[in-house]
């Protein structure tokens, strides 16, 4: 049986739509749908007006001096430069298209590999997050969908989706990440489950440096088996930062993108209306790499290795092909302490109605 999907990727101001194949037949076609720039109004869903005017005011000619930022978190890993406002606006605008997009049933998966700015809180920016796109996109996929799930593997905590979203149980949050003591945000210990009518919504999965694909992927898999079980999404969210691969200057994770590429492909196989985001990466041609090969992963296609001649070729060597390879840092994973994380995780959802 031949099974035919819609799928649209997303980049910050254009969608390539094509046709996801699941078997023998590869049939695509492609279309370009620029977003539009998120207004003050649709911001504000989530984020607070006083948070957002003061981003504004500030943002018109990059005031780093003004007091008040201070108590919005402005400044040091969220600096104040000219324009932000915008581009801020601009991925959130990005990632609401993509969710209508989704709403309206023009595809069956977008992307916005700009967005994915998991940390930015209600009324504060935080880690180089300044609107929570993912948070917006949730929101606006929650005016149709019962049970949204959003499911985070880049290398740090998505603290600022769990947060939003403590309170609930119409929205679950996973997030595989580095948890360790003095690593940002400091939160996600797997004994946070959420809140209130909220709790056993959120599933976090504590992790050591050293995580190769294979472990990774085994993690996974066990944990989001029983997250579809238990919650049965009607729609998913999902944010890929880059920073989990292999060469990052964070040093923490031993990632390929093969291997985030197989935990993508074990939701995509859900066929559900699904959402992806990028997020962190500060290997810049390691992240293109890694969002290439998960871009053609998403469209069934197989990618040549060779990168091809560009503006910025020379950030492709020494060997300018589109592989990552792990280095041999020693994995600090221990099996045990998985199987123990993977068990309670497990009993937790047990609790979920």
């Amino acid at each position: 049986m031949m099974i035919k999907a819609k799928i649209a990727a997303w980049c910050m101001f254009t969608v390539r739509s094509t046709s996801r194949h699941a078997t023998h037949c590869l049939k695509c076609q492609t279309g370009v749908v620029k977003p539009h720039v998120a207004s003050i109004e649709e911001m504000a869903v989530f984020h607070t007006d006083s948070y957002l005017q003061h981003l504004h005011k500030i943002s018109q000619d990059g005031d780093n001096d003004d007091p008040q930022s201070v108590d919005f978190g402005l400044g040091y890993d969220c600096p104040v430069v000219e324009g932000i406002f915008d581009y801020a606006a601009a991925v959130g605008g990005a990632t609401l298209t993509a969710a209508q997009n989704l709403l309206d049933g023009k595809c069956d998966v977008s992307i916005n590999w700009a967005g994915g700015w998991h940390h930015a809180k209600k009324d504060e920016a935080s880690g180089f997050c300044y609107v929570n796109d993912a948070v917006l996109g949730i929101l606006k996929l929650r005016e149709k969908y019962e049970r949204v799930l959003y499911v985070d593997v880049d290398l740090h905590h998505g603290d600022g989706v769990e947060d939003a979203f403590s309170f609930t149980s119409k929205v679950m949050t996973v997030s595989l990440h580095k948890f360790s003591p003095g690593f940002f945000p400091g939160t996600g210990d797997v004994s946070d489950t959420g809140l209130g009518k909220g709790r056993w919504y959120a599933v976090n999965v504590p992790l050591e440096d050293g995580i190769r694909d294979d472990r990774y992927c085994q993690t996974f898999t066990s944990v989001m088996q029983e997250v579809k079980a238990l919650f049965n999404p009607e729609a998913v969210v999902m944010q890929l930062g880059a920073d989990t691969m292999a060469g990052d200057p964070m040093c923490s994770f031993n990632m390929t993108p093969i291997g985030v590429g197989k935990c993508l492909n074990y939701i995509l196989d859900w066929e559900l209306p699904t959402l992806l985001l990028g997020g962190g990466g500060y290997n810049l041609a390691n992240t293109a790499r890694c969002w290439t090969y998960l871009t053609g992963t998403v469209l069934g296609q197989t990618l040549s290795s060779e990168i091809p001649d560009h503006e910025y070729f020379t950030e492709y060597g020494p060997d300018y092909s589109l592989e990552i390879s792990p280095s041999c840092r020693p994995d600090r994973n221990e099996s045990q302490h998985l199987e123990r994380v993977i068990s309670t995780i497990k009993g937790n959802l047990k609790n979920v109605v």
